[in-house]
Protein backbone atom coordinates (compact mmCIF):
# COMPACT_ATOMS: atom_id res chain seq x y z
CA UNK A 1 0.00 0.00 0.00
CA UNK A 2 3.01 2.27 0.35
CA UNK A 3 2.25 3.55 3.86
CA UNK A 4 4.89 5.34 5.91
CA UNK A 5 6.34 3.53 8.93
CA UNK A 6 4.52 5.74 11.42
CA UNK A 7 1.24 5.28 9.52
CA UNK A 8 1.58 1.48 9.68
CA UNK A 9 2.19 1.65 13.41
CA UNK A 10 -0.82 3.94 13.87
CA UNK A 11 -3.32 1.89 11.84
CA UNK A 12 -6.64 1.07 13.51
CA UNK A 13 -9.17 -1.56 12.52
CA UNK A 14 -11.72 1.25 12.38
CA UNK A 15 -9.69 2.71 9.50
CA UNK A 16 -10.17 -0.44 7.38
CA UNK A 17 -13.53 -0.16 5.61
CA UNK A 18 -14.96 -1.34 2.28
CA UNK A 19 -11.64 -2.48 0.86
CA UNK A 20 -9.83 0.75 1.74
CA UNK A 21 -7.69 2.01 4.57
CA UNK A 22 -8.17 5.57 5.79
CA UNK A 23 -4.99 6.90 7.39
CA UNK A 24 -6.08 8.90 10.43
CA UNK A 25 -2.85 9.11 12.40
CA UNK A 26 0.85 8.39 12.54
CA UNK A 27 2.98 7.26 15.48
CA UNK A 28 6.63 8.30 15.66
CA UNK A 29 8.86 7.88 18.72
CA UNK A 30 5.77 7.14 20.78
CA UNK A 31 3.97 10.34 19.78
CA UNK A 32 0.66 10.27 17.92
CA UNK A 33 0.38 12.77 15.07
CA UNK A 34 -2.12 13.57 12.34
CA UNK A 35 -1.23 12.81 8.69
CA UNK A 36 1.45 15.09 7.23
CA UNK A 37 -0.80 16.67 4.56
CA UNK A 38 -4.42 16.77 3.40
CA UNK A 39 -3.53 14.28 0.68
CA UNK A 40 -2.08 12.07 3.40
CA UNK A 41 -5.63 11.47 4.65
CA UNK A 42 -6.79 10.09 1.29
CA UNK A 43 -8.08 6.48 1.37
CA UNK A 44 -5.67 3.78 0.23
CA UNK A 45 -7.17 0.89 -1.80
CA UNK A 46 -6.18 -2.54 -0.47
CA UNK A 47 -5.29 -5.13 -3.11
CA UNK A 48 -6.78 -8.62 -2.81
CA UNK A 49 -3.58 -10.34 -1.65
CA UNK A 50 -3.14 -7.89 1.22
CA UNK A 51 -6.84 -7.99 2.12
CA UNK A 52 -6.62 -11.78 2.51
CA UNK A 53 -3.61 -11.48 4.82
CA UNK A 54 -5.26 -8.77 6.89
CA UNK A 55 -8.31 -10.99 7.42
CA UNK A 56 -6.07 -13.91 8.45
CA UNK A 57 -4.26 -11.59 10.84
CA UNK A 58 -7.61 -10.42 12.26
CA UNK A 59 -8.75 -14.01 12.85
CA UNK A 60 -5.46 -14.92 14.55
CA UNK A 61 -5.91 -12.01 16.95
CA UNK A 62 -9.44 -12.84 18.17
CA UNK A 63 -11.28 -10.98 15.39
CA UNK A 64 -11.04 -7.40 16.75
CA UNK A 65 -13.23 -4.70 15.23
CA UNK A 66 -11.39 -1.77 16.78
CA UNK A 67 -7.99 -0.86 18.16
CA UNK A 68 -4.52 -1.12 16.59
CA UNK A 69 -4.27 -3.43 13.58
CA UNK A 70 -0.76 -4.33 14.69
CA UNK A 71 -0.86 -4.56 18.47
CA UNK A 72 1.45 -5.95 21.15
CA UNK A 73 0.32 -8.28 23.94
CA UNK A 74 -0.90 -5.28 25.94
CA UNK A 75 -3.13 -4.14 23.08
CA UNK A 76 -0.95 -1.11 22.32
CA UNK A 77 0.52 -0.25 18.89
CA UNK A 78 3.37 -2.60 18.05
CA UNK A 79 6.89 -1.15 18.12
CA UNK A 80 8.05 -1.68 14.53
CA UNK A 81 11.69 -1.14 15.47
CA UNK A 82 11.40 -4.10 17.81
CA UNK A 83 9.79 -6.15 15.04
CA UNK A 84 12.80 -5.47 12.82
CA UNK A 85 15.32 -6.56 15.45
CA UNK A 86 13.43 -9.55 16.82
CA UNK A 87 11.76 -10.97 13.72
CA UNK A 88 12.80 -9.49 10.37
CA UNK A 89 16.58 -9.38 10.75
CA UNK A 90 16.56 -12.75 12.46
CA UNK A 91 14.71 -14.24 9.49
CA UNK A 92 16.78 -12.57 6.79
CA UNK A 93 20.31 -12.55 8.21
CA UNK A 94 21.10 -16.25 8.26
CA UNK A 95 24.33 -18.16 7.84
CA UNK A 96 24.99 -19.64 4.42
CA UNK A 97 26.50 -22.76 6.03
CA UNK A 98 24.25 -23.66 8.96
CA UNK A 99 21.17 -21.44 8.34
CA UNK A 100 21.26 -20.08 11.89
CA UNK A 101 20.40 -16.39 12.41
CA UNK A 102 23.38 -14.10 12.88
CA UNK A 103 22.33 -13.29 16.46
CA UNK A 104 22.52 -16.98 17.40
CA UNK A 105 25.52 -17.95 15.33
CA UNK A 106 28.41 -19.75 16.97
CA UNK A 107 31.74 -18.89 15.38
CA UNK A 108 33.52 -21.79 17.09
CA UNK A 109 32.87 -24.15 14.19
CA UNK A 110 32.86 -21.89 11.14
CA UNK A 111 32.83 -18.24 10.25
CA UNK A 112 29.45 -16.56 9.78
CA UNK A 113 28.69 -15.86 6.12
CA UNK A 114 25.36 -14.30 5.29
CA UNK A 115 23.25 -16.28 2.83
CA UNK A 116 23.06 -13.90 -0.14
CA UNK A 117 20.19 -15.93 -1.63
CA UNK A 118 17.93 -14.37 1.04
CA UNK A 119 16.79 -10.79 0.36
CA UNK A 120 18.42 -8.09 2.48
CA UNK A 121 16.47 -5.70 4.70
CA UNK A 122 16.56 -2.10 3.42
CA UNK A 123 14.20 -0.49 5.90
CA UNK A 124 10.47 0.20 6.01
CA UNK A 125 10.69 3.13 3.63
CA UNK A 126 12.21 0.99 0.89
CA UNK A 127 8.83 -0.73 0.49
CA UNK A 128 7.25 2.67 -0.19
CA UNK A 129 9.92 3.61 -2.74
CA UNK A 130 9.73 0.13 -4.26
CA UNK A 131 5.98 0.45 -4.77
CA UNK A 132 6.49 3.74 -6.65
CA UNK A 133 9.20 2.22 -8.86
CA UNK A 134 7.23 -0.96 -9.59
CA UNK A 135 4.10 0.98 -10.52
CA UNK A 136 6.21 3.15 -12.82
CA UNK A 137 7.62 0.06 -14.54
CA UNK A 138 4.05 -1.18 -15.05
CA UNK A 139 3.30 2.00 -16.97
CA UNK A 140 1.25 3.76 -14.27
CA UNK A 141 1.34 7.58 -14.79
CA UNK A 142 3.25 9.69 -12.28
CA UNK A 143 0.11 11.53 -11.19
CA UNK A 144 -1.61 8.24 -10.28
CA UNK A 145 1.45 7.03 -8.36
CA UNK A 146 1.39 10.36 -6.50
CA UNK A 147 -2.21 9.71 -5.42
CA UNK A 148 -1.39 6.17 -4.30
CA UNK A 149 1.59 7.36 -2.23
CA UNK A 150 -0.40 10.44 -1.16
CA UNK A 151 2.30 13.00 -1.84
CA UNK A 152 1.43 16.68 -1.80
CA UNK A 153 3.33 17.25 -5.07
CA UNK A 154 3.94 14.96 -8.04
CA UNK A 155 7.52 16.31 -8.21
CA UNK A 156 8.25 14.55 -4.91
CA UNK A 157 6.99 11.30 -6.38
CA UNK A 158 9.05 11.63 -9.55
CA UNK A 159 12.24 12.82 -7.86
CA UNK A 160 12.50 10.58 -4.81
CA UNK A 161 10.18 7.62 -5.14
CA UNK A 162 10.37 6.52 -8.78
CA UNK A 163 13.69 4.76 -9.12
CA UNK A 164 14.98 3.32 -12.36
CA UNK A 165 17.02 0.46 -10.96
CA UNK A 166 20.64 -0.01 -11.99
CA UNK A 167 19.71 -3.30 -13.65
CA UNK A 168 17.16 -1.47 -15.81
CA UNK A 169 19.85 0.98 -16.93
CA UNK A 170 22.31 -1.80 -17.67
CA UNK A 171 19.69 -3.79 -19.56
CA UNK A 172 18.74 -0.74 -21.63
CA UNK A 173 22.36 -0.11 -22.63
CA UNK A 174 22.87 -3.82 -23.30
CA UNK A 175 19.96 -3.71 -25.74
CA UNK A 176 21.59 -0.73 -27.46
CA UNK A 177 24.90 -2.56 -27.56
CA UNK A 178 23.29 -5.65 -29.08
CA UNK A 179 21.41 -3.56 -31.62
CA UNK A 180 24.62 -1.82 -32.69
CA UNK A 181 26.30 -5.22 -32.96
CA UNK A 182 23.49 -6.48 -35.21
CA UNK A 183 23.76 -3.41 -37.45
CA UNK A 184 27.55 -3.75 -37.61
CA UNK A 185 27.21 -7.42 -38.50
CA UNK A 186 24.74 -6.60 -41.26
CA UNK A 187 27.10 -3.95 -42.63
CA UNK A 188 30.00 -6.39 -42.49
CA UNK A 189 27.97 -9.00 -44.35
CA UNK A 190 27.07 -6.45 -47.04
CA UNK A 191 30.72 -5.41 -47.43
CA UNK A 192 31.87 -9.03 -47.55
CA UNK A 193 29.24 -9.93 -50.12
CA UNK A 194 30.20 -6.91 -52.22
CA UNK A 195 33.88 -7.82 -52.03
CA UNK A 196 33.21 -11.41 -53.02
CA UNK A 197 31.05 -10.31 -55.93
CA UNK A 198 33.83 -7.98 -57.10
CA UNK A 199 36.34 -10.82 -56.95
CA UNK A 200 34.01 -13.08 -58.91
CA UNK A 201 33.60 -10.43 -61.58
CA UNK A 202 37.36 -9.96 -61.85
CA UNK A 203 37.84 -13.72 -62.12
CA UNK A 204 35.37 -13.90 -64.96
CA UNK A 205 37.16 -11.12 -66.79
Amino acid sequence: MGLRQGEIQGLLWENYQNGEIYVSRSIWNGRVNEPKTRKGRAPVPVIRQLAERLELHRLRTANPQSGPIFANTAGKPLDLGSVVNRVILSALNRCEVCSKPESEHCSAYHEYRRDEAIPAWHGWHSARRGLGSNLYRLGVPDIVIQRILRHANVSTTASYYIKSAADDVRNALKKLENQIAVVDMQKAEVLLTTALNDEDKQGIQ
